[in-house]
């Protein structure tokens, strides 16, 4: 499996392409680009090229996969992704009921199925709010991945900041974990200028525990991000140290087989 880091995580410390052949010195493989590098792809994937990275997953917006997917299938085809993502709706736009949210959740799945007939995987991305429950019990997360076609990208950190336990959730979606992103959370009121998050392997996530159960429920992507690092070197320097060790116990103890 590739040590993966998001390339969200770097905006602010632009240009992001000038940080690839560094990440690529410090161990990772493979990077997850966002919608704002998509302007000319050939010469994304020449950089890359460069570094000895890939791209295997990246980030592309609602309207992008809804208006034209096939200049999304273009970008992924000429980065040499396998997965495409979609990580988040406007505020303006998210559903607020339980009958919206089922609605969307077909909109979903229609693209999730147009991908796949262009020999795509797709996965969502979630943030906090599919996980708080609605008026009837159900949680948005249960709609929008209601199709087996749809995939998702599990961002643990906000699972965890919903109020819920992340483990039963990979387990339960087993076999349709398509990736996984490997963030962690800041001790309560530490932390403040980094919005509270915290380099991976050194806030409160239990992170060892819960890589074994990612990769034991078919995760084959694991990708460290942070949403707003003071220093990204730093964040990355750390993170892929945290996630070596993760790895390391994972392969010295027996796994869960992916149900």
């Amino acid at each position: 499996m590739p040590f993966s880091i998001q390339l969200h995580s770097a905006r602010l410390f632009p240009p992001v392409t000038d940080h690839l052949p560094h990440l690529a010195a410090l161990g990772y493989t493979n990077v997850e680009p966002t919608d704002v590098l998509y302007d000319d792809a050939s010469a994304l994937r020449e950089t890359l090229d460069e570094s000895d990275l890939t791209a295997l997953s990246g980030h592309f917006s609602l309207h992008m996969l809804e208006s034209d997917p096939d200049a999304a299938c273009r970008i992924a085809e000429t980065l040499g992704m396998r997965l495409l993502v979609c990580p988040f709706i406007p505020v303006e736009l998210r559903p607020a009921v339980t009958d919206e949210w089922r609605r969307f959740g077909d909109r979903i799945a229609t693209i999730a199925r147009l991908l796949r007939s262009r020999g795509f995987d797709f996965a969502w991305h979630n943030h906090d709010y599919e996980f708080r429950p609605l008026r009837d019990g159900s949680m948005p997360i249960q709609h929008i991945a209601a199709d087996p076609a749809v995939h998702l990208e599990v961002d643990v950190a906000w699972v965890a900041l919903a109020g819920v336990d992340p483990q039963p959730w990979l387990e339960g979606y087993a076999g349709r974990i398509a990736a996984v992103h490997v963030k962690d959370i800041a001790p309560r009121g530490s932390r403040a200028d980094e919005d509270g998050w915290a380099d991976v392997g050194t806030g409160i996530v239990p992170w060892p525990k819960l890589w074994k159960t990612a990769v034991a429920a078919g995760a084959s992507l694991l990708i460290a991000e942070h949403d707003n690092p003071r220093d990204f070197d730093r964040f990355a320097r750390r993170s892929i140290d945290a996630m070596r060790a993760f790895a390391e116990m994972a392969r010295g103890e027996p796994m869960l087989a992916a149900r």
